[in-house]
């Protein structure tokens, strides 16, 4: 097991313990089109429902939360090129969330191509918008942007011009 991987288990289940809440963590590298991350997933079987739902908070914001806090708690002091980053699951959430997320993005690159406008995706987390970024990089032609200010703030897929 990696550093990073003992460090991340060691951290999650400590704030957990802290919230009073007794769950296993596991840790795994995982490489997708976003880059090496490291897992922290948070075995719910020892959760009631009711845990798991304050956990991920309405649309994802506490484990959203969660997880930038892993990011700048676990990476603090790091130079950029040591940073490890961090992706904390929970009951399916974020391989849930990331297929729609690129599902999202193929209807935002196919729009922009087919009608030369501009699309504009609204709701989502700077986290998910880097994402989104990320996965329409493959799309020749386009470019990506972020228009507007917290806690409006959307991303916007246009043809290259």
């Amino acid at each position: 097991m990696e550093k990073s991987e003992q460090l991340g288990i060691e951290w999650l289940q400590s704030l957990l313990s802290l919230q009073g809440l007794s769950a296993q963590v596991t840790a795994s590298m995982l490489e997708d089109e976003c880059g090496a991350s490291c897992w922290l997933t948070i075995d719910d079987s020892q959760l009631s429902p009711e845990q798991v739902e304050v956990l991920l908070g309405e649309n994802g914001t506490v484990i959203d939360a969660l997880q930038y806090l892993a990011n700048t708690t676990l990476n603090l002091g790091s130079s950029p090129e040591e940073q490890q980053p961090y992706t904390i699951e929970l009951a399916g959430h974020r391989a849930k969330r990331q297929a729609e997320l690129k599902a999202l993005a193929q209807e935002a690159a196919e729009q922009a191509q087919s009608t030369g406008e501009e699309f504009e995706m609204v709701s989502l987390s700077s986290a998910e918008r880097r994402q989104v970024h990320h996965f329409l990089k493959a799309y020749e032609g386009l470019e990506t942007f972020s228009r507007g200010r917290e806690p409006d703030r959307r991303l916007v897929v246009r043809q290259l011009q």
